[in-house]
């Protein structure tokens, strides 16, 4: 099958190389000439692991090109997928100007009947706005093609982005078009060889169900951080609490572990999305509301313990806090929404400095942190600690997973670990000399 996909960010180049290594033949489009160029040239603009081989390889094979040109990929396409950013305004509504500004592009463009898909996460009635737009360009040519469009929104998770997409637990397609519906069926029919995952809706129930589901995932991560804070105060430890409502069926483990608050490009975008489209419609989103109210909280949490710590030693002021992890999670090097934004603004506010390590996020923190003289972005995990007077855990990468505990309070002023993720077992790094402050369990002193 011939496959246009509009836009190469972790949505649209995770997508084109999925389908470009099943055999089918796909054109990316970028308007951006630095990213055809850096694509074209075999490497990825984005951190994924896995994809930059994927790419390298089906590039190699033909079966997967580039181009700033829109007119050039969608010539002779079957299908196009719209796989362009819908950042948030400033209300939380969703802009789709990348999305109306591709939809006219396509209809002046265009060349054969299509079936256009919405990859993107958008508001529901997107579908209606698409085909709308480009039945105007067509009548402005003078054409008629025949034109479906399809809501099929992706469930990818960054940092497992390929195995999502090659192993889905779901495949959602939003139409009214038999046609439409068997051509997306073909072409997903190699993702869903062990079972039927194709699940065929209207396309406002396909929009629906997309910003259903995060804002459901968002909603057990919000559960389970204000369920910590309420441990903390009533001397629980949350660990404990997770494991026993986690064995029951009905909820799971899934997204009940305690953090440092969700972030990403995702979560905090579509919460605010659903939001105001709750409140377009006339409903109140009460629920949704307190799922926000409760992670902006979450995200400053691990910073007020710190704060609370060295208040009684005259604050925070002129101390150094060492922080592993900057990226929003692990495995890639998102930074968008991320709780140590968050965490670095509120204590550098307060005076203190921030010596910080990640792995892979380092280039990105720099760029957004670079007008701010109290933080210091380092390339060594332990350099980070030199002279610290404690350190925080932001971000669960696997190499901060069973560090050198000895190694840690030798480079410290002050043998102090703050964990925003419960990465380790409650009374280890006391064993070592260290204070532990972690989340929804009770702080260890040395030992």
């Amino acid at each position: 099958m011939k496959i246009t996909v509009i836009g190469t960010g972790y949505v649209g180049l995770v997508s084109a190389a999925c389908f470009a290594e099943m055999g089918n033949t796909v054109s990316c489009v970028d308007v951006n000439p630095a990213i055809v160029d850096k694509l074209n040239a075999g490497s990825v603009h984005i951190f994924e692991p896995g994809l930059e081989p994927m790419v390298r390889h089906s590039r190699a094979d033909g079966r997967l090109t580039f181009t700033t040109r829109l007119e050039d990929g969608i010539a002779n396409a079957d299908c196009a997928f719209i796989c362009v950013g819908t950042p948030p305004q400033p209300d939380g509504s969703c802009d789709l100007s990348y999305v109306r500004q591709v939809a006219c592009e396509i209809g002046r463009h265009m060349q054969k009947d299509l079936v256009v898909v919405d990859k993107s996460t958008v508001p529901v009635g997107t579908a209606d706005e698409v085909r709308a737009l480009i039945d105007k360009e067509l009548a402005a040519r003078g054409v008629s093609y025949q034109v479906d469009v399809v809501s099929n929104p992706e469930f990818l998770k960054e940092g497992d982005a390929i195995s999502d997409f090659m192993k889905p637990d779901r495949v959602v397609l939003g139409t009214d078009s038999e046609r439409a519906a068997s051509l997306m069926r073909e072409l997903y029919s190699p993702f869903a060889r062990t079972r039927d995952k194709i699940i065929v809706m209207g396309v406002r129930s396909a929009e629906m169900t997309k910003y259903a589901a995060n804002c459901m995932l968002a909603t057990k991560i919000s559960f389970i951080n204000e369920i910590a804070t309420i441990c903390t105060q009533v001397g629980a430890d949350v660990r404990d609490v997770r494991t026993g409502i986690g064995s029951d069926s009905r909820i799971g483990y899934q997204f009940i572990y305690p953090g440092v608050g969700y972030g990403g490009s995702c979560f905090p975008k579509d919460v605010k999305a659903l939001i105001r489209t709750a409140e377009n419609a006339g409903v109140r989103p009460e629920l949704l509301n307190a799922v926000e109210a409760v992670n902006a909280r979450q995200k400053k949490y691990m910073a007020s313990r710190v704060e609370e710590y060295f208040a009684p030693q005259g604050g925070v002021a002129g101390k150094t806090l060492a922080m592993w992890g900057l990226a929003f999670k692990a495995n890639t090097d998102d930074m968008r929404e991320a709780a140590s934004i968050s965490i670095v603004n509120e204590l550098t506010a307060a005076g203190m400095k921030v010596r910080a390590f990640d792995p892979v996020a380092a280039d990105n923190a720099r760029q957004i942190f670079k007008d701010n003289p109290l933080v210091e972005i380092v390339d060594s995990q332990y350099s980070a600690c030199e002279g610290a007077q404690g350190l925080l855990v932001v971000t669960e990468w696997n190499q901060f997973r069973n560090p050198d505990f000895d190694k840690i309070k030798s480079l410290l002023t002050a043998p102090l670990l703050f964990d925003g993720r419960n990465l380790y077992e409650h009374s280890l790094p006391a064993s070592y000399g260290l204070g532990y402050v972690s989340i929804g369990r009770p702080a260890q002193q040395p030992r």
